[in-house]
């Protein structure tokens, strides 16, 4: 492909929230990278469907916590222009009450939340940088914020996101890339679905109801694009006033 369109990628985009993400980029006319990690079919679903409406949009598969076979994806990605525009959206829930925590529980969903954005994000900069454009934009979690019982784990990864969306922020703000995290709350989506009952979400948020992914995929969409050039470094909660 040799036109000048936007490309993004967007890990995680075979999920509910990714999905959401992607459907936003592709109407902004970007072509978009929708990733998933084993459910390569859900990605091709979304990447259709995108089609269907008129935009751009190619399914890829690799698991973030393999950094060789990520890479490799990359490269094949790269041969065909700069990544502009990344989301990283890949994550897992693994919860558990901490002294009951195994390693692994605690080690999975480090290496997808973290590792992963070092994974994915680290070979895509130069390029981008050398573009002097770019916007990465990382989904973290209200419970980096707050905290949350049982995700100690979660809490932990997303809160270790947030700080490396500022530190990255300040090394290329000078190349006209913005680096910020999105942190949702409580979010009507597969993978909430069932931790929160009506009363529960009536006592958390203060606006009473669960927040959804197209709420959060508007406010990815405004920080992708070129209007947000001047909002960076920033971790900007979607969570119906939650404290």
């Amino acid at each position: 492909m040799s036109d000048p369109k936007v490309r993004a990628l967007v890990t995680g985009g075979s999920g509910a929230l990714g999905a959401a993400i992607c459907h936003r980029l592709g109407a902004m006319g970007h072509l978009v990278y929708v990733h998933a990690n084993r459910n390569e079919s859900a990605a091709q679903e979304v990447a259709r469907n995108i089609r269907d409406a008129g935009g751009e949009a190619v399914a890829v598969a690799f698991d973030v916590t393999e950094a060789a076979a990520t890479r490799a994806a990359l490269d094949r990605i790269l041969d065909e222009a700069p990544i502009q525009i990344l989301i990283n959206n890949a994550a897992v829930h693994d919860d558990a009450a901490f002294p009951g925590m195994s390693a692994m529980q605690w080690q999975r969903v480090i290496d997808v939340s973290l590792n992963g954005f070092y994974n994915v994000t680290q070979p895509l900069m130069l390029p981008m940088i050398r573009t002097r454009w770019g916007r990465i934009v990382s989904i973290s979690s209200v419970a980096s914020l707050i905290g949350n019982r049982g995700q100690v784990n979660y809490a932990a990864a997303k809160g270790a996101l947030n700080a490396a969306t500022k530190a990255l922020s300040l090394e290329v703000a000078k190349r006209g890339i913005t680096v910020n995290a999105v942190a949702p709350g409580i979010i009507a989506s597969g993978m909430s679905d069932g931790l929160f009952d009506a009363a529960t979400i009536a006592a958390l948020v203060p606006m009473q109801r669960p927040g959804t992914e197209e709420e959060v995929a508007s406010l990815v969409g405004y920080l992708a694009s070129a209007e947000a050039a001047y909002i960076t470094g920033q971790i900007i909660s979607v969570n119906g006033g939650m404290a």
